[in-house]
């Protein structure tokens, strides 16, 4: 389904990201926060790995940053040979769309788009045709397990019928690399393990991060960083 990318790793190279509290986003005006922490790691073409750690460990952070949402303070990050960082921000909108794929804990889709709709919003913004835009959702929709379902609106989905229709959109660019933030923690144990199943098959011909508290979502990744106070433990 996907075309193949270089086997170059996903790079984070002694990454820090500190906040001054005058941006409202932590803290208190005059201070700074550090949430992430000379934090390196390395993430594989065709590996699944877990981000784990408390609340305000830095895995949000961690995330924004390899989605190219936010840029570090200090360090390095590569995706697939490009340091995101050095790129302005409407370049970096521009790989973020083109290169990686996001799945929320919430689903995030337009409750009045149908499942074929939503998956196909990425390639709109592309600039595909519509029968392209419309061939390729359904092909999506039909690999995660959702044939039938393609004229549905999220309202009348099941949790993990919408989880796997935010992961179908995810894959519509046909990203290198796709970041999950808590992808189950919404879902049951079994809604969750068919969700997990789809994430892990997609990792064949691409890197996938899976941010979770679950241990059961862990333990289905190939590996997992582990953070605390913004810092990688070993």
């Amino acid at each position: 389904m996907a075309t193949q990318h270089s086997s170059a790793p996903v790079v984070c190279s002694d990454v820090t990201r500190r906040y001054d509290g005058s941006t409202g986003r932590f803290g208190t005006s005059g201070t700074t926060v550090t949430a992430l922490d000379n934090v390196s790691c390395e993430i594989t073409h065709g590996s699944v790995v877990g981000v784990a750690g408390p609340s305000g460990s830095g895995k949000s952070t961690l995330l924004h940053l390899l989605a190219g949402l936010d840029t570090p303070t200090a360090g390095d990050i590569q995706i697939y040979g490009t340091s995101i960082q050095t790129l302005s921000s409407r370049e970096r909108t521009a790989f973020r769309r083109s290169h990686i794929g996001m799945v929320f804990q919430r689903f995030h889709l337009l409750p009045a788009l149908t499942a074929v709709e939503n998956v196909a919003l990425p390639l709109v913004q592309a600039g595909d045709s519509r029968r392209k835009r419309r061939d390729r959702a359904t092909e999506l929709l039909d690999a995660v397990g959702l044939d039938g379902r393609h004229k549905h609106r999220p309202g009348s989905l099941s949790g993990g019928e919408q989880q796997r229709v935010a992961i179908a959109r995810a894959l519509a660019a046909d990203p290198a690399v796709v970041i999950a933030d808590e992808p189950t923690g919404e879902l049951d144990r079994e809604t969750g393990k068919q969700v997990l199943d789809v994430l892990t098959d997609i990792a064949t011909d691409r890197a996938v991060v899976i941010a979770s508290h679950d241990e059961y979502t862990l333990s289905r990744t190939d590996r997992v960083i582990k953070l605390r106070d913004g810092r990688r433990e070993t």
